[in-house]
């Protein structure tokens, strides 16, 4: 899988993108990737660590410079989730907003569009 297009830190192995942890090195087409779901999940970094041929100190150094751009989200609370399900807590209701002005020129040359002006 080709690098993603936020770099954040580039090594001499690997990289730290908008994806999360990704090897430089493209002919391994994404194997060693880790997802920014799963950058703390420790079983998977030692797994990744412990392949051969990967260089430690570049990998640490990554997941340092990953962790940090990319904190743990809070566990959530379940006495919470439970409260906004009984309607306890009150959530803010997304009421949809039908836009204004919607162009439908998707997929049609614009040289044969009915034209619009202004008149004064």
């Amino acid at each position: 899988m080709a690098l993603h297009r936020d770099i954040f830190w580039v090594g001499r192995q690997w990289a730290v993108t908008g994806a999360g942890i990704q090897a430089v090195d493209q002919r391994l087409r994404g194997v060693l990737d880790i997802e920014l779901a799963r950058l703390w999940d420790d079983g998977l970094v030692q797994s990744r660590r412990a392949k051969p041929g990967v260089n430690a100190a570049d990998f640490d150094t990554a997941l340092t410079v990953a962790r940090e751009r990319f904190p743990r989200e809070p566990a959530s609370d379940p006495i919470l989730a439970q409260m906004k399900a009984l309607g306890v807590i009150e959530t803010p209701v997304v009421s949809p907003v039908v836009p204004a002005m919607q162009l439908r020129a998707e997929g049609r040359l614009a040289r044969f569009l009915p034209q619009w002006r202004i008149r004064r």
